[in-house]
């Protein structure tokens, strides 16, 4: 079994994260794809994530009936600061046999050596870099010291890519708060449901630090 893992705070959902899961699944023949929402993100402390039973009701309404999607809520249910190497740890337990991918955004794999316990992220999934349109390939030789060169050159030689999409959740938030239309930017059931609950009507999930999640998606 091929499993991807997904991460963010899918703050809300958009289009952009469904098709970059979508491409993966595809591109990497994935038997499913994972979506972890952020319980509280290490690189986001301070900032004000809209509450997490919002998000899921976002998420379960954008993938709902996809047999290919599911969510995880390892993250949220531990109420605790979120690293990726504890989520990858409690799907190895949970999925022994199973390969592990761990998709990112191309550009966030440079940065990939500065997170907590990278060598063992890398031991625990083959991190996956998504290029989406336009963006620049990643430096592969900062992933040198912690992938095995078989997998490294897999790396390099396995590209995801996913049409230039310009969404952001940032920019989803953005707008609600300035009353301008999010249509075709989110499902319309996200659409609807951050209309009937009143959500990002202030500045509650806006990133203070500007930050930009784990998938490289605002």
């Amino acid at each position: 079994m091929k499993l991807g893992i997904f991460g963010g705070s899918f703050d809300p959902v958009h289009y952009g994260h469904l098709l970059l899961a979508e491409s993966c699944r595809e591109q990497l023949n994935l038997d499913k794809v994972f979506f972890v929402p952020a319980g509280l993100p290490p690189h986001k402390r301070g900032a004000k994530l809209t509450p997490a039973i919002h998000r899921l009701a976002m998420l379960e309404l954008a993938i709902g009936g996809e047999p290919g999607f599911e969510i995880c809520r390892f993250e949220i249910d531990r109420q605790e600061t979120s690293y990726t190497v504890e989520t990858l740890r409690w799907f190895r337990t949970q999925f022994q046999q199973a390969e592990l991918f761990l998709l990112v955004g191309a550009d966030m794999l440079n940065d990939l050596p500065n997170w907590r316990e990278a060598d063992e992220i890398c031991r625990l999934a083959q991190p996956v870099g998504v290029r989406r349109g336009g963006s620049a390939p990643p430096s592969f030789e900062r992933l040198t010291p912690l992938l095995p060169p078989e997998r490294l050159e897999w790396l390099k030689n396995t590209h995801v890519d996913m049409p230039e999409v310009a969404l952001s959740s940032s920019e989803i938030r953005r707008r609600v708060r300035q009353q301008q239309s999010i249509r075709f930017r989110v499902p319309k059931a996200v659409e609807q449901y951050i209309l009937t609950h009143g959500l990002y009507r202030d500045s509650v999930g806006e990133n203070v630090s500007g930050e930009t999640n784990r998938n490289g998606c605002q």
